[in-house]
């Protein structure tokens, strides 16, 4: 029969046989489930050792347990740390013990165990400094779910080692105490009102990538002034600008200065050698998203990439307009349904598209007038003003389902492009219910932003179920654009047809002269398109309308695609008959039983 020892009965045996209840002179004990006859040697065991052991020899079994390092401490816990997770800790132990005050920046790839380190790290000082006393400051983007999450991996160590387990105790809900020890936790998010802290022994700063730097040099840094406590930068690359790489300029200094090691960087290829499954992951994720899309870049192989640059490289460029082989022109691909036949031969693409994807209508509205001036209006009448105005796009692209395989994903190419521009939305609704008619599109896709939605109540009675609205605001036309630069880079968007020179020339300018900016923030906005009163070579005015229409595959690729297969049917039987035609009287039949 199994019995529980409660931990209160190991305690009674340290006091009788010491004098003492230290509950810190147990955590070597552990605390399980034994038979009868085990409980009872076990019993007798105890009692023995305690009343020939002195308690300073229990407290130096404790100094070489858990007291010692993060590492003993996690191990009783039931965690083994990584080797890569360990040299941190040992790191950051010295300087706190050793009063240092050294600047850590650690930067380990997404879900590798850095915030499961953070809290190995806050539970063992404070039961290490819980008699002497001392302070640790958490910081964290945001409240919810960053903050939340520490406390709750923080809480689960302090209750999962037996030296701290039922001893702590939470204050005001955003501070943990053990002893004279405690861990105050504070969101670094702009708006957050952030109190007096001292942090004599640790400033820790989670996702320092996100955190402003401002904001960190005001509120925070000070909080480390009294003792000059250890400090460290936990986060994964981002941009240049921020308080993470800022941090880690200044740790390389002083690292070559000295030749103390302050800066631990680790890769995705690190982490794979000791977590195989997490490899496989991190391979998934290329084949879906390309292994030069930013967030693959930082999130995974920590590069740090530029806050503001070109959004379509040259390596993009030539991703969304390969070269023409295994591509036939325009002309040679299925005409619209109800439109004339072509003679030419099928393009591969377009037939793999027509016969199991179908095709995608992506719609940009521009508005019917955008004129800014009466001065502009009069200039414009007179043939003086821009031709420059944006335009309402349509792109029709074809869905490709054969790459739903590997890559959960249809690939699109677009096989024909048409603009509208200065237009009124009903004579534009009129062409692309006509357009729509011939080509049969699975979806629409519009912009149903402002003065789209007169556009998009058009179409919507007109194909119902069909139309899928889309709403422009700053962060769905970030989702967006991150989604659209997924699909190029892993090879799922093509634009191999040749049109008239003069749009082809306009797409491909759009195209390189899109500028995409990430915004400070843990949201990663991408704020993204063409300048306004951008020009060409010519002197003309550039848009981004074409590319806004075909960003909208992001849309599409949300959908759930399956791959339609032939219905299949099996004839059935009447199990009656099977019985009826049985011989009971055959012996080989009655030997089965």
């Amino acid at each position: 029969m199994a019995l529980d020892i409660p931990e209160n009965l190991f305690y009674n045996i340290i006091k009788q046989a010491t004098g003492r209840c230290n509950p810190s002179l147990v955590v070597f004990i552990p605390c399980c489930s034994f038979c009868s006859l085990c409980a009872h040697v076990l019993w007798e065991l105890v009692t023995f050792m305690l009343k020939n052991t002195s308690p300073s020899l229990l407290s130096l079994r404790v100094r070489e347990t858990i007291r010692r390092d993060p590492i003993s401490w996690a191990a009783s816990s039931g965690i083994n740390l990584r080797p890569y997770q360990r040299c941190v800790a040992y790191a950051i132990k010295d300087s706190v013990i050793h009063h240092l005050g050294l600047t850590f920046v650690v930067i380990f790839p997404r879900q590798s165990g850095k915030n499961e380190l953070q809290a190995h790290i806050f539970s063992w000082l404070l039961f290490r400094y819980a008699a002497k006393g001392g302070g640790i400051v958490s910081v964290s983007p945001t409240y919810i779910p960053q903050t939340a999450n520490n406390m709750r991996r923080v809480r689960l160590s302090l209750d999962a080692c037996i030296g701290s387990r039922g001893r702590w105790k939470s204050c005001t809900g955003l501070v943990y105490q053990l002893g004279k020890a405690c861990l105050q936790f504070y969101s670094g998010s702009p708006q957050s009102k952030v109190v007096g802290a001292t942090a004599d022994l640790l400033l820790s700063v989670d996702e320092a990538q996100e955190i402003s730097t401002a904001k960190f040099d005001k509120d925070f840094d000070p909080m480390s002034a009294s003792d000059n406590s250890t400090r460290v930068f936990w986060g994964t690359a981002w941009t240049a600008n921020t308080l993470l790489e800022r941090q880690r300029r200044y740790a390389l200094r002083a690292q070559e200065l000295d030749g103390i090691q302050r800066v631990f960087f680790f890769t995705s290829d690190d982490v794979r050698r000791f977590v195989p499954a997490y490899g496989v992951y991190v391979d998934r994720v290329i084949a879906e998203q390309g292994r030069n899309h930013p967030l693959v870049r930082t999130q995974y192989f920590c590069e740090t990439i530029d806050a503001q640059s070109g959004m379509f490289t040259p390596a993009r460029i030539a991703l969304i307009f390969p070269s023409r082989s295994g591509f036939e022109p325009l002309s040679a691909a299925p005409a619209p349904r109800g439109a004339g036949a072509s003679n030419q031969a099928p393009s591969p693409f377009a037939v793999r598209a027509n016969g199991e994807g179908g095709v995608g209508f992506l719609i940009d509205v521009a508005g019917m007038d955008e004129s800014k001036t009466s001065l502009a209006s009069s200039l414009a009448s007179e043939g003086l003003g821009s031709p420059g105005r944006d335009s309402t796009t349509l792109t029709i692209v074809g869905l490709d389902l054969s790459t739903l395989a590997e890559l959960n994903h249809p690939t699109y190419g677009v096989l024909a492009r048409h603009s509208w521009t200065g237009q009124n939305h009903l004579a534009v609704f009129g062409q692309i219910k006509n357009l729509a008619q011939q080509w049969s599109p699975q979806h629409i896709v519009i912009d149903a932003t402002g003065v789209g939605e007169g556009l998009w109540a058009l179409l919507d009675r007109a194909f119902p179920t069909r139309v899928i609205p889309v709403k422009f605001t700053s962060q769905e036309k970030s989702e967006i654009g991150w989604q659209f630069l997924s699909i190029i880079e892993s090879g799922r968007f093509h634009d191999s047809n040749p049109t008239s020179d003069l749009l082809s020339r306009s797409v491909r300018l759009q195209y390189s002269h899109c500028i995409s900016e990430i915004l400070p923030g843990p949201s990663k906005t991408l704020r993204w398109g063409v300048p306004d009163g951008t020009r060409g070579p010519d002197g003309e005015l550039i848009h981004d309308d074409y590319i806004l229409a075909d960003a909208l595959t992001a849309i599409l690729d949300r959908k759930e695609w399956h791959i339609h297969t032939a219905p299949f049917f099996s004839e059935g039987f009447d199990p009656l008959d099977r019985f009826n035609l049985t011989d009971f009287s055959n012996p080989s039949y009655v030997n089965r039983f």
